[in-house]
């Protein structure tokens, strides 16, 4: 089980005031010496936090680990993305009302716009995964756009209110991941997870990464980054019996 640390609310505090601190790259150093896996980063298009110079500092100073940019999927994107080559891009939905993104992407009813563009990105030598609803449906579509991997949403798990609700969707998503698994995708899983609900979905063995970002940064204030990327970890790697 691994765990990507998403590094974007640090740049949403430092952009609160325009100014040059909190640094996210050093954020990113942290994460990586604390033992995260992966350093995720979402270059919005209205360059809300992360922005254009971040992206480049970052791929010149994360070497140990791989960089995984999530992106809309349009043509400026993926120019930057072939130029800055992560190791993996993450398509996500985008829209410039939300405060965080609210669903999975539609593949299904862009099949043949994803199948060119995933193709010319990894004609670069990127893997793409996409960030999609735990449907059955996004999860066949994604087969056919020649993704190398889906990252299930977890955001109606986590924002479930009732323990009937939450069963619900971490049974939604243990049926998507062992489908998706079985369609020979690799299976990641992220968004609105903490430190309070993230074990039942690490303990899922068909999911091999989870991407989390705003519980770390928030909860780094209090205990310090290194501490709190190394408590999820800790207690993923509990959820599936590898600590």
């Amino acid at each position: 089980m691994k765990l990507g640390v998403n590094i974007d609310h640090i740049a949403t505090v430092r952009e609160a005031r325009k100014t040059d601190e909190p640094d996210p790259i050093k954020g990113a150093l942290i994460a990586q010496d604390a033992g995260a896996d992966q350093i995720t980063f979402h270059l919005r298009e209205d360059r809300r936090h992360i922005q254009d110079e971040d992206v480049i500092r970052l791929r010149c100073a994360i070497k140990k680990i791989p960089l995984n940019m999530e992106m809309a999927p349009t043509e400026e994107m993926k120019k930057i993305a072939i130029d800055i080559k992560p190791e993996r891009v993450t398509l996500v939905p985008e829209k410039r009302e939300e405060i965080t993104t609210e669903g999975g992407l539609d593949v299904y009813s862009m099949k043949d716009y994803l199948k060119r563009y995933i193709s010319e990105l990894k004609e670069n030598g990127i893997s793409v995964a996409l960030f999609i609803d735990p449907d059955e449906k996004q999860i066949d579509a994604s087969v056919e756009t020649g993704a190398d991997a889906v990252e299930l949403h977890t955001g109606e798990y986590a924002n479930a209110f009732s323990d009937t609700e939450k069963k619900k969707e971490l049974e939604r998503l243990k049926r998507a991941a062992v489908y998706a698994k079985d369609k020979g995708l690799r299976v990641f899983a992220g968004h609105g997870l903490t430190y309070t609900n993230v074990q039942p979905v690490a303990a899922i063995m068909e999911i091999e990464e989870l991407n989390i970002g705003h519980s770390i940064i928030a909860n780094s204030i209090f205990m310090g980054l290194d501490e709190a990327v190394r408590l999820m970890k800790r207690l993923m790697l509990q959820a599936r019996g590898e600590l």
